[in-house]
């Protein structure tokens, strides 16, 4: 059994204060929010060997995803990252002034707008890429192959679940 964590001593704490409240769920929501934030970070520590952040990693990664000509609308980009249009384009602006994405004329709509990768950017991508999958390794590797398996497992099924919510 592992030892007592921080979250277990949250759960304690409103134990005693508020023992009215149900505390199933707590735990795994609040241990899968606590290990979001360290692994952000693990990820953020990895990629600052390129001076890259994650927030430009994923739009970066996004558009290499998608194969050549590796590009999205600005609509599409921010639909897969998860962010808002404005968001999206404060982060496009960044990246355009940095050389890793330009805009350019959507071909079939005159009025539209995609955004690619330029060659620089895919270079740091590709590089960025081979880091986050050697943290994402390293990460994973604390816990034996067959726990990995069943924790991904119940994860994948939590996040379809948890998918079928109505969008924000």
């Amino acid at each position: 059994m592992p030892a007592p964590d921080a979250v277990d001593r949250i759960l304690a704490q409103w134990g005693r204060e508020r023992p009215d409240l149900d505390p199933q769920g707590f735990g795994l929501v609040a241990r899968l929010l606590v290990l979001g934030k360290r692994l952000e970070r693990r990820v953020e520590r990895a990629l600052a060997q390129l001076d890259l952040g994650l927030w430009a990693f994923d739009v970066l990664a996004t558009l290499r995803r998608q194969g050549p000509p590796y590009c999205l609308t600005p609509t599409e980009l921010s639909r897969e990252t998860l962010l808002t249009p404005g968001a999206m384009t404060n982060r496009i602006d960044r990246l355009e002034t940095a050389g890793l994405v330009r805009r350019e004329a959507e071909p079939s709509d005159r009025r539209g707008v995609r955004v690619l990768l330029t060659e620089k950017g895919r270079e740091l991508v590709d590089r960025a890429v081979e880091l986050r999958f050697d943290e994402a390794r390293d990460a994973a590797t604390r816990l034996p192959a067959s726990e990995r398996a069943r924790l991904e497992t119940l994860l994948k099924r939590l996040l379809a679940e948890l998918e079928r919510d109505p969008p924000e």
